[in-house]
């Protein structure tokens, strides 16, 4: 069974090394998008260099770095669904160094009143796919650890949103009825597909995690509605609230280093 993959008392086969994958150390704060909007935007905008790529039989993912506030960061256009995401972080970390992410993207609303007009900062995500269950022990969440810090800046920043659990799924045709009502029960307020295994693999190997979502469309029973999902895929201002989170997550990094 898929829940009982989590193997920790032996080793595994395959590394980055052995895929040919070169290590570097280039940046401590890495920042993660989805939407092909948003990552044209950030390569206009700031002084991006690509330093490495993700490598695909169906296309290569660049790898870039940029300079802001006096540090450096990583930059990417995430692959979509947990257990590529998963893997592209995984890669990412080999390639540039990186062991903090800052990630962000759209969801499905479980619950239009709670949710419109703010942001959804996840403090657990529902496992409904397969990547998480090689990377922590079966459970039906994973917790979100760094939910409070995410709150911490939106607070400063007068940013609305709302605390709340998030359903990762792999089979977005296949959220039922009957499974909206369960996650909904238990305090989810989005659907996504890629948090969970996510975080599993960032708490696997000690990576820090941090993740805010914005909602589009909204899973009524009675009537889907994709209205809003354009814009919570491609708003830009996603993108310079997780470019403040990276730069409080380089800071923090900084001090902790200053203080060993």
């Amino acid at each position: 069974m898929i829940t009982d993959s989590y193997d920790v008392q032996t080793q595994a086969i395959i590394s980055p090394a052995d895929m040919g994958l070169v290590h570097q150390q280039l940046c401590d704060v890495c920042i993660v998008t989805f939407s092909k909007v948003i990552y044209e935007h950030v390569l206009a905008a700031f002084p991006c260099e690509q330093v490495a790529e993700i490598g695909a039989c169906n296309g290569n993912i660049p790898l870039y770095t940029f300079a802001h506030r006096g540090h450096t960061f990583g930059f990417y256009l995430s692959s979509i669904g947990s257990a590529l995401a998963a893997t592209d972080v995984i890669e990412a970390n080999w390639l540039i160094g990186a062991t903090t992410f800052v990630m962000f993207g759209s969801a499905g609303s479980l619950d239009r009143a709670a949710t419109e007009g703010k942001y959804v900062i996840p403090t657990k995500a529902y496992r409904d796919e397969g990547m998480s269950y090689h990377y922590a022990p079966a459970a039906d969440y994973v917790e979100i650890p760094n939910a409070p810090a995410v709150a911490r800046l939106f607070e400063r920043r007068g940013v609305p949103y709302v605390l709340g659990g998030a359903w990762t799924t792999d089979a977005f045709y296949r959220e039922t009825r009957g499974q909206l009502q369960k996650r909904v029960q238990e305090g989810c307020l989005a659907v996504e597909m890629e948090l969970a295994g996510v975080q599993a693999v960032c708490d696997f190997y000690g990576f820090e995690l941090y993740d805010f979502l914005m909602t589009g469309d909204v899973l009524d029973p009675q009537a889907y509605s994709s209205e809003g999902l354009g814009e919570a895929n491609h708003s830009l201002g996603k993108f310079y609230l997780a470019l403040e989170l990276a730069v409080q997550a380089a800071a923090n990094g900084t001090d902790e280093k200053k203080a060993e």
